[in-house]
């Protein structure tokens, strides 16, 4: 493992991580084997920051000004272990497209999630600022139905301070109580770099699943 890597407690090496391929359709995705964890969530939510402050990366997932841009599932391996991969799927909200396009990318968003055998869980992306929307929980219903473990990250915590963000913390968690036996939550900052050792180790624990 590299010395350099976020998290000293992590198994796998997350700066390793790069990309393996992009799919449009369940059909078009790589095998499916090993176990992999997907990224969910609203276009300006930061799920591709996000992924890149936890693989130490600066641009292995694109980030763009305009949301929407990732219209893709896309496939990342853990240096050369194919059998562990991170997945981004394609964000939701305000993508400036069509509205059949966005039922397009739901009903592929759905067959991922619902048919893929080797999710083993869904880290789910939310700003901490406005958590909780109808498509994240309709996100969450998706995954209650699997039995799906979820992690969520309420990202930009630096954008609220100490006391405001815990109290954001604790809302989500009260309003999401009834699913507290697959839903776990965190605050997140990518720019800070906070909570990206709590994120390795739910990794973790899910990959070597």
């Amino acid at each position: 493992m590299s010395r350099l890597d976020h998290s000293p407690t992590a198994r796998f090496n997350y700066q390793a991580a790069r990309f393996l391929t992009s799919a449009p359709t369940l059909a078009t995705c790589p095998p499916d084997s090993g176990a992999e964890v997907a990224f969910a969530g609203r276009s300006n939510a930061g799920k591709s920051s996000a992924i890149n402050a936890l693989t130490r990366q600066k641009a292995l997932a694109r980030t763009s000004k305009t949301p929407g841009r990732t219209q893709l599932i896309n496939f990342f391996t853990l240096g050369d272990d194919t059998e562990r991969r991170l997945v981004d799927l394609p964000g939701y909200g305000f993508a400036k497209v069509p509205e059949s396009v966005k039922l397009e990318w739901q009903r592929h968003l759905s067959d991922y999630l619902q048919r893929r055998a080797s999710l083993r869980g869904l880290v789910l992306v939310m700003d901490v600022r406005h958590p909780l929307s109808e498509f994240d929980q309709t996100l969450l219903g998706w995954a209650d139905d699997k039995a799906m473990p979820v992690h969520i990250l309420l990202t930009k915590a630096d954008k609220l301070k100490s006391g405001a963000g815990k109290n954001a913390l604790q809302q989500v968690r009260s309003r999401l109580r009834e699913w507290e036996d697959l839903v776990s939550i965190q605050l997140f900052s990518s720019l800070k770099g906070q909570g990206i050792e709590e994120v390795h180790q739910r990794l973790d624990s899910w990959l070597l699943d």
